[in-house]
């Protein structure tokens, strides 16, 4: 593998990991990144979409391995203890509806709003909700019912799933709209990040698998380096990220993503109408 490509495979999983757990829109960075990295030039849009998606398992590890205590007392007690069955019905109940309404309709959506100003307009949108609920919660916080991920119900996860379910609109970030939604209902700050952690791993695990079979025609065992080095750097800068997002909530609120979100929109709508960067894909 040419060293170039080495370079760009390892700044796009990086890319991912830094970009996947944080309120943000990882997909809306990797357009970005793989824009200015000129990395459509070394492989086919139809694989790069493929090769996108894939890395994300990568993230996904990251968080396995930063629970990975709590996930193997799960697997362990689940045909025998009623709390890890409890939480993984939740999480089973929150990956549902994204699932379903993306199996129905992902397609009609990304062909109707993945072109620049609805791209835009959700990553602007998405960072006012987050200064309203950052307001609100400062002038007339919500009382907090959740302190744990284990004190959540079934109910309390399909409403969080429902919120996640918002995240197939381009541009509006999976984990952004899961902790957001939760902080709405009810849930701490902390209990939303690190369930919006759980819920990443069958929505990134399902999201992945159904990528590499719907286009296995496209891959062949000489893509697997280019997976590997992308879906390790996107392992190991999420671990990182995750473990500094979790001590960052301690003390701080969403705010500086908000603005974050907001600029990065006004990014898009410049590069897009310069016609520095496709973000057609």
């Amino acid at each position: 593998m040419d060293f170039t490509i080495v370079i760009k495979t390892l700044i796009m999983g990086i890319v991912e990991g830094l970009t996947e757990f944080l309120p943000i829109s990882s997909t809306g960075h990797l357009i970005l990144a793989g824009s200015l990295l000129d990395f459509g030039s070394d492989i086919t849009s139809d694989k790069l979409k493929v090769f996108e998606i894939a890395i994300q398992s990568g993230a996904m590890l990251a968080v396995c391995w930063e629970y990975r205590v709590k996930i193997a007392g799960v697997l362990a007690g689940l045909f025998s203890d009623g709390k890890a069955q409890k939480f993984s019905l939740n999480v089973v109940a929150a990956f549902l509806p994204a699932a379903i309404l993306g199996l129905l309709f992902n397609k009609a959506i990304t062909a109707a709003l993945f072109s620049p100003v609805p791209v835009a307009l959700a990553f602007i949108i998405g960072g006012f909700i987050i200064l309203w609920v950052e307001r609100r919660n400062r002038t007339n916080p919500v009382a907090v019912r959740i302190e744990s991920v284990d004190d959540m119900n079934l109910l309390d996860a399909v409403k969080v799933g429902c919120a996640q379910a918002f995240a197939l609109i381009p541009g509006t970030s999976r984990s952004g709209a899961s902790i957001i939604g939760g902080m709405l209902f009810g849930m701490s700050r902390k209990a939303a990040t690190e369930f919006s952690f759980f819920l990443a791993l069958p929505t990134l695990f399902g999201a992945t698998v159904y990528s590499l079979y719907k286009e296995r025609a496209l891959l062949s065992a000489a893509d697997l380096p280019l997976f590997g080095i992308g879906g390790v750097a996107a392992m190991v800068s999420a671990f990182l990220c995750v473990r500094w997002l979790l001590r960052y909530i301690s003390t701080h609120d969403f705010t500086f993503f908000a603005w974050y979100r907001i600029v990065f929109g006004l990014v898009i709508l410049l590069t897009a109408f310069q016609g520095w960067v496709d973000w057609s894909h």
